[in-house]
């Protein structure tokens, strides 16, 4: 008897063609590569393949199965939606399953789609809700009278994992809706990572010594599946509701609504596919005749619904919606891959129905993919605007996302040795936004045996200036400094900023005319423009220009401290320039010292006294400091500070934003009374002062049992150690 599952087709007397023998060994193939991918990407968190290179896959199986019907057994990838649950966590059946959703590649797919609901409605041009396609994790949530109860992955389809106590920490989810909830309610939904949290949790990776993820979605997966909600907790997700299936029964037990045999459900990696709603409730969600009303009535629960959104008619509609959203994908604050377009009444999608994997009613229009395969030719290094040295590859050029890439960003030597990149291999590219392109990964089958190991310059490319990497620091810099040109406009905007010169209405902008025009090379040259020059400059009045020429006269009498902070020397933030004014009281001093002598500077330690002996070594930087002070009036010394014995060497830390007092404020009243304000709260720290939105650095202080002050804490403490 035949086993559908063995991949086996009886034909005639049972003998196969040598035809349908290479369909079935090709049909196999395909479906054990998928189901390695989908176990990397949805169980290990560990895609093995591009978005693009798995979809080409799907699509070959798919055909295969439509030309050879009896090749499709229930096993084949094409007849099933996700990966398993992981074994770690409870299992959390779906009492309505969560499907998938059918893409459309090219915008003629897109018009099948669309000419396909016209023809099943017998209708003119059909009414859509348009949304995002988010590049997150799938999630259903439960509430039971209006409090949250259960949370789940969407795994298998039927059967996904209890992640309750980790989506407890998404800050934007409400653990108690808004209003009057229905007795059972069941929102599904997308958990994801915006982009610079992810770029944030990376940053915390390297600095841990673990490993990275690969990309948004994959970093909101391995958060949202942590065994410890605590480490979700530190890692900033965020969950759109995009429908709704719910009934007033427990599930699977009496009074429960069976699940709609013939609406759709939600699918698991699409935003905006509501499933069947069941029972009463809630005024608004349980009556939504349409998925734009239901989208409207979950935001009035206190659910976040992604604001972009649209209904539209017609194909012309959904065109309209697909280009908006592609010309502004890369402002949005996350990841998405495309977007989606569904019929908007529920009465329609019921008379459409869906198949096994996907609804009729709703197709995800994707975007061109942004990876691709291309072979490294060279890698050269490129000084950036504050002397970072950054790796990039130089490429065969290859079209991603529609542009044409011949560069990629290796980021830094540790991860061009990490991902094991050489010169001659072939790597995966991936643009996202208009930054400069990446190197994924290489493709280690293709490397060929002349391929050649990257090694970084000694000199700086631009000024020949030392390259150096500080102990512990990941990133490369040139160590020019000032006489870099390749720093210019960087050097010039710093020594102009607030805290250093504060020469107000010298912006990028203006900078970038004036090194670009060759009117200004060095922060000296800023004090010989005069109005002539000025005026001639692109937008540049004759009002703006005189206050422009009077902002840099004022910049001729600065203080010490904001002097040394506007030279730019390597490890010398504010902080530190303060504590160098008040130690050596004038310049020539502070230039004289000896390494030894720079040691004795409160909280100057062996890098930072090298870092300043080397700037102050190099005859470059000591002809340009010395061109500065013969522009400069005056450098007034440090004013003597009235310190309080019980705050003297205090370290406070700022976060989040104070009722009345600005951060500057904040921290000048401090260091009055002798504290130090910090950045990073480490054991070492006394107080952190928190405001409205205080972020990582209030978690850290309470794990570490800090004292924590309130502005008004604050000022309380500061006027019983001597005044306010």
């Amino acid at each position: 008897m035949h086993d559908p599952a063995a991949g086996d087709s009886p034909i005639g007397d049972g003998q196969a063609t040598p035809a349908d023998a290479a369909a079935r060994a090709h049909a196999a193939a395909l479906r054990q590569r998928i189901a390695r991918l989908d176990h990397a990407y949805y169980v290990l968190d560990a895609p093995e393949a591009s978005d693009a290179d798995y979809d080409q896959l799907m699509r070959a199986l798919q055909r295969l199965e439509a030309e050879h019907p009896d090749l499709r057994t229930p096993d084949s990838p094409t007849q099933r939606v996700g990966g398993a649950p992981r074994e770690d966590l409870a299992r959390a059946p779906h009492a309505v399953p969560m499907l998938s959703l059918n893409n459309a590649l090219t915008d003629a797919e897109a018009e099948a789609f669309d000419a396909r609901v016209q023809a099943a409605l017998g209708l003119g041009e059909p009414v859509y809700c348009c949304e995002l396609k988010f590049d997150g994790l799938a999630i259903s949530l439960r509430y039971r009278d209006g409090v949250l109860e259960r949370a789940a992955t969407r795994g298998d389809g039927s059967v996904g994992e209890d992640v309750t106590a980790n989506v407890r920490t998404i800050r934007s989810l409400p653990l108690r809706l808004h209003g009057a909830a229905p007795p059972l309610l069941e929102v599904r939904g997308e958990v994801l990572m915006f982009r610079a949290d992810f770029e944030r949790l990376n940053v915390h990776q390297r600095e841990q010594g673990a490993k990275e993820f690969a990309n948004p979605r994959n970093a909101a997966a391995g958060s949202l599946r942590q065994l410890d909600p605590g480490i979700t907790a530190q890692r900033r997700l965020h969950f759109f509701a995009y429908g709704v299936v719910f009934a007033e029964g427990e599930e699977g037990g009496p009074g429960a609504a069976p699940p709609d045999p013939v609406a759709p459900a939600p699918p698991a990696d699409s935003p905006a596919v509501p499933g069947p709603v069941h029972g009463g409730g809630a005024d608004g969600v349980a009556d939504a005749p349409t998925q734009s009303a239901l989208l409207d009535a979950l935001a009035t629960l206190g659910l976040p619904v992604c604001e972009h959104r649209a209904v539209v008619q017609g194909i012309s509609g959904l065109r309209g919606f697909y280009a908006a959203i592609s010309a502004r994908r890369d402002a949005l604050p996350y990841e998405i891959d495309g977007v989606v377009f569904k019929v908007d009444a529920f009465a329609q999608q019921r008379r459409l129905g869906a198949l096994a994997r996907a609804p009729r009613w709703a197709v995800a229009r994707k975007f061109p993919p942004r990876e691709a395969r291309t072979q490294v030719l060279g890698i050269d290094v490129q000084v950036g605007r504050t002397g970072a040295i950054t790796p990039v590859a130089r490429l065969a050029p290859v079209e991603v996302g529609g542009v044409v890439v011949s560069n990629a960003s290796l980021h830094n030597e540790d991860e061009i040795r990490r991902k094991d990149v050489r010169i001659g291999d072939t790597v995966v590219v991936r643009r996202a936004g208009d930054v400069i392109p990446e190197v994924l990964e290489i493709v280690p089958e293709l490397r060929p045996p002349d391929a050649r190991e990257f090694q970084m310059p000694e000199r700086c490319p631009v000024c020949a200036s030392l390259i150096e990497r500080g102990e512990g620091e990941v990133i490369a810099r040139c160590s020019g400094g000032l006489i870099c040109p390749a720093q210019r406009k960087q050097a010039l905007l710093h020594f102009a900023g607030r805290r250093a010169l504060d020469i107000d209405g010298l912006g990028e902008k203006l900078v970038d005319q004036l090194v670009d025009a060759g009117l200004v090379s060095h922060p000296a040259g800023l004090f010989d423009l005069d109005l002539p020059t000025l005026q001639g400059l692109e937008r540049m009045g004759e009002k703006s220009a005189r206050n422009l020429l009077a902002a840099i006269a004022a910049a001729r009498s600065t203080t010490l401290e904001r002097f040394i902070y506007a030279l730019g020397m390597r490890h010398v933030g504010e902080t530190t320039a303060r504590d160098l004014a008040r130690h050596f009281g004038n310049y020539a001093a502070l230039a004289a010292a000896t390494e030894d002598e720079l040691l004795r500077v409160p909280d100057v330690g062996p890098v930072v006294a090298q870092s300043i002996r080397r700037f102050l070594d190099d005859a470059r930087n000591r002809a340009e400091v010395d061109a500065l002070i013969g522009k400069l009036e005056a450098i007034a010394a440090p004013a003597p500070v009235a310190r309080s014995a019980a705050l003297a060497g205090a370290s406070f830390v700022l976060t989040g934003t104070l009722p009345t007092l600005s951060r500057d404020d904040a921290a000048a009243l401090i260091e009055a009374r002798g504290g130090k304000v910090s950045s990073a709260v480490s054991r070492k720290t006394r107080y952190v002062v928190a405001g409205e939105e205080a972020g990582s650095k209030l978690v850290k202080a309470q794990e570490l049992g800090i004292a924590v002050l309130d502005e008004a804490g604050l000022l309380a403490l500061l006027e019983s150690t001597g005044g306010s």
